[in-house]
């Protein structure tokens, strides 16, 4: 459980077999045209496997994230590790649910999610790639202590293209979330 002085109460539980729903309840239009648009419900099943399995092997960590009163998870946030060719890297993401956002529990939960990587010994920088034009994700970043690197066009899917802004947390250089 994470007490930030200036945000709300969070619990990052690991993302489980039983979070499909979570999962679902995120494939908004709102909350996916930040990643190239609403998925099918197939493509669903397949991103929950796919996280299943990337936890399962130790290569991505994903987090229910839970808030008195809520123990179903009101968003999800989490890190997987990425190879840029020459450099390797974490990378990380977070959405919270309509009715929950504006209340701090973005931030909160990404500095959970940091101090979690920094406990399991993690030490490659984490990146996060919101939108430019997405101000609450960018606010996060900036909550949560990262460094803004500049503008980056990322290639999510084949021919999909979004203008992103790159943040950075260092994790190996003792950054405290």
């Amino acid at each position: 459980m994470t007490d930030t002085t200036d945000g709300p109460l969070v619990q990052l539980r690991p993302y489980s077999e039983s979070d499909l729903d979570l999962l679902r309840r995120a494939n908004t239009p709102e909350l996916m045209n930040q990643m190239g648009g609403v998925e099918t419900d197939e493509q669903v099943v397949a991103r929950h496997e796919r996280y299943l399995r990337l936890q399962r092997e130790g290569a991505a960590h994903q987090f229910r994230i839970v808030i008195p009163g809520h123990p179903e998870g009101v968003g999800m946030t989490g890190y997987w590790h990425r190879d840029d060719g020459d450099a390797r890297a974490l990378e990380g993401g977070w959405s919270v649910e309509a009715p929950y956002r504006g209340r701090g529990i973005a931030a909160a939960a990404v500095v959970a999610m940091l101090e979690f990587a920094a406990a399991a010994g993690e030490t490659l920088p984490l990146h996060a790639y919101p939108r430019v034009d997405n101000a609450a994700s960018n606010g996060v970043c900036r909550r949560a202590g990262f460094t803004l690197l500049g503008e980056l066009d990322v290639e999510i899917a084949p021919g999909v293209v979004l203008r992103t802004n790159d943040w950075v947390f260092e994790l190996g250089a003792g950054g405290s979330a």
